[in-house]
């Protein structure tokens, strides 16, 4: 879907569909103002009648009001007060879902009546475009019975000549990050006998091939071998799907400007090892390379942006399968680190890719690294589907993270590092044990993480309850954190 930006009146376009933004106040926009006279009273006279009152979220069409362009006037509520972040996302739903069943190839939001709590022009435009446009994502590759094309084509954003620049700001921002996130929900929807560590790693290069500004390396098992990536290696060596290390690096700042790394766990599979899981919802578990997705996701929209900063993206990407390969309970292993690792949960398997990507990393001399993964079940007990957890070595990054997040509306909550968690993940017989017991289990494996991320500013991103909707018709990849990762490195850019 296409957005554009343009300053006009609104009862002098021709378009299939006018939107307009109308609250429960007595008092009408500028844009509804115009309308309601040009049609002789038709918004007036739809308030008088009670068919219509603004009640947030509240829709109503008017067909071809008469002396107008438009084909049919489509009046969404935006309710009493300022809106916020919750309310926003309501509203923009339903304007999407107004327009969706509509004729015609184009629509016209007119954006004046639209005031949200704590958000500038530019911040609220992207996340109303970005909540329109993530609204039309389908996935149905594997359905004999595709989707009816969407009619609509084109969405006009109509602005003032002081914030036409800040609304373009803003559509063009939430288009790149949509398709970002598209990016990711596809990868993340396909089904595990499609989806491997190979297959993404065709997806890396197929995207290098596309934007020529991004270089990408696969490590495959001989080079993990010589690399001393123990601890990954033993994680795929249950499984018939060989391990791939993804490498994409994004120049776009100074040549000696160092760069910002993601790393993503990219688990195709997890069936918890010989530590097997329940059988119940276990299809659920081809969403475990959902870190790996967001990154993918995120290089997606910034290379879109092409962004003048550095960026480096690590996905570790393995199948987590019992065999008479397979790790068990008590192996030791030792990490490209050099440090022993006992493993006592083979379903604790994230970690023990991630601690060798984030050993990998070293040689960038990265300015900050941040690693995101559905990497604990506790994370979900503890902050449900909403929030993401977070946790980190150096506070200045774990503050551009929150403020990243607030400002996406893509929330994560900081949860504490203390040294005294660390003391749970002791071994007899190890370095450090990959679990440290029922208590606190998102943060004893982010402490496991922090013993391969001493280098460098560090941030860890817990997504198991946010990567994805589980059950129901509405199950599916969420393409989330693409929007926080993509404030943070908006922000950097920006100085």
């Amino acid at each position: 879907m296409e957005f554009v930006v343009k300053n006009a009146r609104p009862e002098t376009l021709k378009t299939a569909t006018l939107v307009l933004l109308v609250s429960e106040a007595d008092t009408l926009s500028e844009s509804a103002k115009a309308i309601d006279t040009a049609s002789s009273g038709a918004i007036t006279a739809a308030v008088k009648r009670g068919d219509f009152t603004g009640k947030l979220a509240q829709t109503l069409l008017l067909s071809g009001p008469a002396n107008l362009k438009a084909e049919r006037v489509l009046l969404v509520g935006t309710g009493k007060e300022s809106l916020a972040d919750r309310h926003l996302r309501k509203v923009a739903a339903a304007i999407a879902n107004g327009l969706k069943n509509l004729g015609g190839k184009d629509a016209v939001i007119a954006l004046d009546g639209f005031d949200a709590q704590g958000r500038d022009t530019y911040s609220r435009v992207r996340l109303l475009v970005e909540v329109i446009a993530d609204g039309a994502y389908v996935f149905d590759r594997f359905k004999s019975k595709k989707a009816e094309p969407r009619a609509l084509k084109k969405i006009t954003l109509l602005a003032d000549k002081v914030g036409q620049p800040d609304v373009e700001r803003g559509a063009a921002h939430a288009q790149a990050i949509v398709n970002g996130m598209a990016l990711t929900k596809d990868l993340g929807n396909l089904p595990p006998n499609v989806c491997n560590p190979s297959y993404l790693a065709d997806e890396a290069k197929a995207l290098g091939k596309t934007y020529k500004d991004l270089k990408v390396e696969i490590l495959d098992e001989k080079k993990l071998k010589a690399l001393g990536a123990g601890s990954f290696l033993a994680v795929a060596q249950g499984s018939a799907q060989p391990p791939r290390m993804i490498v994409m690096q994004y120049n776009g700042g100074a040549k000696n400007d160092q760069p910002y790394v993601l790393v993503g766990k990219g688990i195709t599979f997890d069936t918890g090892g010989i530590s097997i899981k329940p059988s119940a919802n276990m299809d659920e578990m081809k969403y475990d390379m959902c870190g790996a997705a967001s990154v993918f996701g995120a290089f997606r929209a910034l290379l879109e942006l092409k962004l003048p900063i550095n960026v480096v993206g690590v996905m570790a990407c393995a199948e987590n399968m019992p065999s008479g390969n397979a790790t068990r309970p008590g192996d030791i292993v030792t990490t490209m680190s050099g440090q022993t690792v006992e493993i006592l949960n083979t379903d604790a398997e994230g970690r023990l890719v991630l601690c060798d990507a984030l050993t990998y990393v070293e040689r960038f001399k990265p300015r900050a690294v941040v690693d995101m993964a559905t990497l604990t079940g506790a994370c979900i007990v503890a902050l449900g589907a909403n929030t993401s957890g977070l946790m980190g070595n150096d506070e200045t990054l774990i503050q551009q993270l929150l403020t990243a997040g607030q400002n996406a509306a893509d929330r994560a909550w900081q949860l504490p590092l203390f040294d005294e968690y660390q003391e749970q993940l002791d071994s007899p017989f190890a370095d450090i044990a990959n679990i440290g017991g029922p208590k606190a289990g998102t943060i004893t494996a982010a402490c496991f993480l922090s013993r391969f991320a001493k280098q460098y500013p560090w941030a860890h991103l817990d997504i198991a309850g946010t990567a994805w909707v589980s059950g129901g018709k509405d199950k599916g990849a969420s393409g989330r954190p693409v929007p926080l990762l993509m404030q943070y490195l908006l922000d950097r850019s920006q100085g």
